[in-house]
């Protein structure tokens, strides 16, 4: 009677031991030894490409679970490409999260150029971002300060994609100042657009305080190349604002430098899409997203480590660094109903935009 008395103890001990084992793995981090990629939906070398890569730099070590953290870029049709595979293609297992610019203001205007709805993604973090436009001082007959710019006969604008918020942006703020000008599209990234800048063949761009901060400022305005214009103002639906980046600075943001060169106050369809843009895009014009139907646990520890990073002196310092402002970005467990109910834009807007596009560049 002993001998099966011990067998069933030793078995019981082994069961007892496979139990607790297996406890603690479902205690494990979602993320533990395993690893996460990053998709960003520019070109390397871009602004957005910058700040993505500077995010999971730090982001790893917030991740409970210290996950490995790989970057790749998929790039093209103004950052389609990178959001049409987050929503499409992408494993939905929590391995993948998207780092996105400008996705919100499409889903929008124009919500079929998302063949999965933009809205039932997993919306980790929103970082606000705004544009500082600049121009070349050589332009004839010549740039001394940013006013000067409405003598200009020749101007070159230079985009990635027209239905993107920056070309958006950059021809309803040259229209609204009745500048004539030829716009030229399809560049894949800031960076290039830029390169083409410095190559003068175009004149006029625009780029995202890190791009701007981190490449325009010190390697073309301090060495007197371009003049920065005009900056988009924070704008909350009622209100405009200053970014804390450009607090203190002598460019003028658009409402300013527009009063200041036209003697008057915007106004117009124009500008109600321009405000209307701001409203919805700028807000988030950085999305760190995951697919559709990620796992919970996933979103969850991505949210709690973006919360982690803000409080980060390391990547503070870093990104001040790099890009002469740190980035805070906006998370938290019902960020999904916020996005989703801040995809809206008045009456008349939507359709105004789908003709305004229909006409760029002629």
């Amino acid at each position: 009677m002993l001998r099966p008395l011990r067998a069933l103890t030793g078995v019981a001990a082994v069961c007892a031991a496979l139990a607790l084992a297996l406890g603690a793995r479902a205690d494990d981090p979602f993320y533990q030894g395993k690893r996460l990629t990053l998709m960003i939906n520019f070109a390397p070398g871009g602004p957005t490409d910058i700040e993505g890569r500077l995010l999971a730099k730090h982001l790893v070590k917030h991740i409970d679970g210290h996950p490995t953290i790989l970057v790749q870029n998929r790039d093209g049709a103004g950052g389609l490409v990178g959001t049409n595979y987050i929503g499409e293609i992408a494993p939905r297992d929590g391995t993948l999260f998207g780092y996105l610019t400008s996705p919100a203001w499409r889903s929008v205007i124009d919500p079929e150029v998302y063949r999965i709805d933009f809205k039932t993604f997993e919306f980790i973090a929103l970082q606000p971002s705004n544009a500082v436009y600049y121009v070349r001082v050589d332009l004839p007959p010549g740039m001394k300060r940013a006013a000067d710019l409405m003598q200009e006969q020749d101007l070159v604008a230079a985009g990635l994609a027209a239905d993107t918020s920056k070309d958006l942006l950059l021809r309803l703020t040259l229209d609204m100042l009745g500048l004539k000008y030829r716009y030229v599209t399809g560049y894949r990234s800031s960076n290039a657009a830029r390169l083409a800048v410095e190559r003068d063949e175009v004149s006029m761009h625009s780029e995202s305080l890190p791009g701007y901060f981190a490449a325009v400022e010190p390697n073309l305005v301090k060495t007197g190349k371009v003049i920065p214009t005009w900056y988009d103002p924070s704008f909350d639906g009622k209100a405009f604002s200053i970014p804390d980046a450009m607090k203190g600075s002598s460019v003028l943001p658009f409402p300013d430098y527009y009063r200041e060169v036209k003697g008057g106050e915007p106004s117009g369809i124009l500008w109600d899409v321009y405000r209307a843009n701001l409203a919805v895009d700028q807000s988030m014009l950085r999305a760190v997203v995951m697919p559709p139907g990620s796992p919970p646990a996933a979103v969850a520890a991505l949210r709690s480590a973006v919360t982690r990073l803000n409080d980060d002196p390391e990547y503070a310092a870093d990104a001040i660094k790099t890009m002469q402002f740190s980035p805070r970005y906006e998370t938290g467990a019902d960020l999904n109903a916020r996005v989703r109910n801040a995809l809206k834009v008045a009456p008349g807007i939507k359709e105004f935009v789908t003709e305004y596009l229909k006409n760029a560049g002629k």
